[in-house]
């Protein structure tokens, strides 16, 4: 995550304006009658919300104005879907910059990286998976859950460092050895934390898993007339 000193004053308009946009467009594909009558729906929304709070308080801040934390989108969106997901991890930010933990001027530029980015590659990755429909669970867990992190955590990486660079505040890593050294000491635990905690929500919650299909994955191996 960026402070607001290592962003220029045009990032921190057009991302808080491309933030807002699709946290808009999240709030409007919300199925509100729905959620409010759905108490399950209710506590798994705001479960997320305080999961990512404790979540992104697990963080290295360096003085340079830059904070690294584990992401944790991938399983709430693929719990959630995207648009209750988008609005979880806002509420997760806004409490945050409430507290004064995150900078408020950084907002759409946080917002950018560790909501929109991560979702956005879970979103994709479980759809492109969904087309094949797999019945293996292995897949599910491995593709969607962990790979998506992965990715997410990457594609997180290389965009703060975009802006970064386009602000003219950051220094180029010395070698692309030492490039993909940073991508998978960012890439292997966001996956492993999302993949697990997948793992363990399929098999012992799976109707709480909105983008899970328990009839094609969970069913029988064979027909009654095998036996």
């Amino acid at each position: 995550m960026l402070s607001v000193s290592l962003l220029t004053t045009t990032q921190i308009i057009l991302s808080l304006l491309l933030y807002g946009g699709v946290l808009l467009w999240a709030l409007a594909r919300v199925s509100w009658v729905e959620l409010v009558a759905d108490s399950r729906r209710q506590h798994l929304l705001f479960g997320s919300v305080f999961v990512l709070f404790v979540l992104w308080l697990l963080r290295k801040e360096f003085d340079n104005g830059l904070t690294f934390h584990f992401l944790g989108l991938t399983a709430i969106t693929l719990m959630l879907d995207w648009p209750l997901a988008v609005l979880a991890a806002s509420l997760a930010q806004l409490a945050l910059v409430a507290l004064g933990l995150d900078d408020a001027g950084a907002l759409g530029a946080n917002g950018l990286l560790r909501i929109l980015v991560p979702v956005l590659i879970t979103v994709t990755m479980s759809r492109l998976l969904e087309r094949f429909r797999p019945t293996n669970l292995f897949l599910y867990i491995f593709i969607a859950g962990f790979f998506a992190a992965a990715l997410a955590a990457v594609a997180t990486m290389l965009a703060g460092m975009g802006l970064l660079a386009w602000s003219g505040q950051l220094r180029a890593p010395d070698s692309l050895v030492e490039l993909a050294g940073y991508m998978i000491l960012v890439a292997f635990p966001e996956g492993f934390i999302n993949g697990m905690g997948i793992a363990a929500l399929v098999v012992f919650q799976p109707h709480w898993v909105e983008t899970f299909d328990s009839d094609r994955y969970l069913q029988e191996p064979f027909d009654d007339g095998d036996h």
